[in-house]
């Protein structure tokens, strides 16, 4: 289905809704109790002095409602240079199944490219059928053999005390 949202660069003024966004994604994702940000710490991260993402929201052309968004950093790698690394992409569920999601996702695609990057990266859970598709259907390579590595909490501080 051809997509007719808008696709802009996130305001502040789009974090709350943003932010709704996020907790729904958590909670599809089984992981609403992982949450440890809130609204104003996205806020102040994105839209400070040094911003630490990049925000693109999507609003459907006949109405003024974010109902999607994709947040992306850039990161390096040590074989390609520089790439960007999309965090989240997340359609509402009521609007899901309109191309919304493809039309952010050639957008990140897109910045991707205008900033001369070696390629875009995210992570898709294992169970995630529907998004897993999705990313298969725009020619994505998934990559099954790379585990992901998490340090957090005492195990983080303990190693940091040396």
């Amino acid at each position: 289905m051809k997509a007719n949202g808008k696709v802009r660069w996130a305001t502040e003024e789009d974090v709350p809704r943003v932010w709704e966004l996020i907790l729904e994604l958590a909670e599809y994702e089984r992981a609403a109790d992982q949450v440890r940000i809130n609204a104003e710490v996205l806020g102040r991260d994105g839209f400070g002095e040094n911003p630490a993402y990049g925000l693109l929201v999507l609003e459907p052309v006949d109405r003024d409602e974010v109902v999607g968004m994709a947040l992306f950093y850039e990161k390096y790698s040590t074989w390609n240079g520089r790439c960007l690394f999309l965090e989240d992409l997340v359609v509402t569920a009521s609007e899901r199944g309109q191309g919304y999601g493809r039309q952010l996702f050639s957008a990140v695609a897109k910045e991707t490219q205008k900033r001369g990057h070696a390629y875009m990266q995210w992570q898709v859970l294992d169970w995630n059928e529907p998004a897993i598709g999705f990313y298969k259907s725009l020619g994505a390579a998934l990559d099954g053999e790379w585990l992901n590595g998490r340090l957090e909490g005492q195990a983080l501080e303990g190693l940091a005390k040396g």
